[in-house]
């Protein structure tokens, strides 16, 4: 067990978010089942209140929980320093079995908490409230993977042994890794680009073809490609290392904490995106979100490619 000022304020908040989820689930239970907007009863306006307490109880969870993902890749850099072989967070992520797990449960819980954030947002602009069964329907699913989260942190940093050395990003992240994060290495360069960029283009492709579902399924597509395109080509150019493919080094100091941006640049653009095809919001605001969806991508896109471009410049050579 660890702990660091970082874990005791994720395990306070914890706590709080748990309480207060129960009370919004079990009105949004309520709320859920039993809604009609068409009813003039007692029941009816009863449940009117208790919406506008559960909404409110579930905005500000997910509103602090969304920049919280930001303070827990910052507490897992700030663990590194204490555990033997870990060089970033990559080493804090797997000196446990529920490290990855936890991850990735973090990363959709992130897209589905701001959704809610944004579903709840055009639901209050409507004077019929048109997304209000919708978005406790919602809740109701993101309770329990919010639990989920919860228990896994939990659990990590429970279960982190500093007498134990762990391992570093570079043997993690490595074609000669044993885990499965290796297999992305078997994707040759090119191959990998033309996905990259290809599936950007189509991203911009369905905006100007007003295809929205398309637009957001592309949005999606492009989480998984960036990904993977920053561990095996962008990274190292990045770190100007050909073996370095670590995705959380670049959050340091280092390396003037460019993933910050970078993650943020990527995650907003592709939430817009989202939003922008499974929101049926006025087409002036499904036209806003894709701008910015749009605008945001393509920042993100044209930072990391300026870095293979000026190495080259630099250099003469690729990686």
């Amino acid at each position: 067990m660890i702990f660091t000022p970082e874990v005791l304020t994720i395990f306070i908040l914890n706590f709080i978010f748990a309480f207060f989820a129960i009370i919004a689930f079990v009105l949004s239970v309520k709320i859920f089942l039993k809604w009609d907007l068409n009813s003039t009863t007692q029941s009816q306006y009863k449940l009117e209140k208790q919406s506008y307490l559960a909404a409110t109880i579930i905005k500000y969870i997910f509103a602090i929980k969304v920049p919280l993902f930001l303070f827990f890749i910052f507490t897992l850099d700030k663990l590194s320093h204490v555990l033997t072989g870990a060089m970033c967070a990559a080493g804090v992520v797997d000196a446990t079995p529920y490290g990855t797990y936890l991850f990735i449960i973090k990363i959709i819980n992130l897209y589905l908490f701001a959704y809610w954030l944004m579903l709840h947002s055009a639901d209050i602009k409507e004077e019929n409230q048109p997304y209000t069964k919708q978005k406790f329907g919602l809740f109701i699913i993101a309770f329990f993977l919010l639990m989920a989260e919860l228990i896994l942190e939990g659990v990590m940093f429970s279960s982190i042994d500093v007498d134990k050395m762990v391992s570093c990003c570079g043997s993690l992240y490595s074609s000669s890794a044993t885990s499965y994060i290796s297999n992305i290495f078997l994707i040759d360069t090119p191959t990998l680009l033309t996905l990259f960029y290809g599936n950007f283009l189509f991203i911009i492709l369905f905006y100007f073809l007003k295809n929205r579902y398309l637009f957001a399924i592309s949005n999606i597509i492009f989480i998984i490609i960036s990904l993977i395109s920053i561990i095996v080509f962008f990274g190292t150019y990045i770190y100007e290392l050909p073996t370095h493919h670590c995705p959380f080094c670049f959050l340091q100091k280092d390396y003037h904490y460019i993933g910050y941006l970078l993650y943020a640049l990527l995650f907003g653009g592709t939430f817009y995106g989202i939003i922008a095809g499974f929101i049926n919001s006025s087409q002036k605001e499904r036209a806003k979100n894709c701008k910015i969806s749009i605008l945001l991508s393509s920042v993100y896109v044209i930072l990391l490619s300026l870095y293979p471009i000026i190495y080259f410049i630099k250099n003469g050579v690729w990686l």
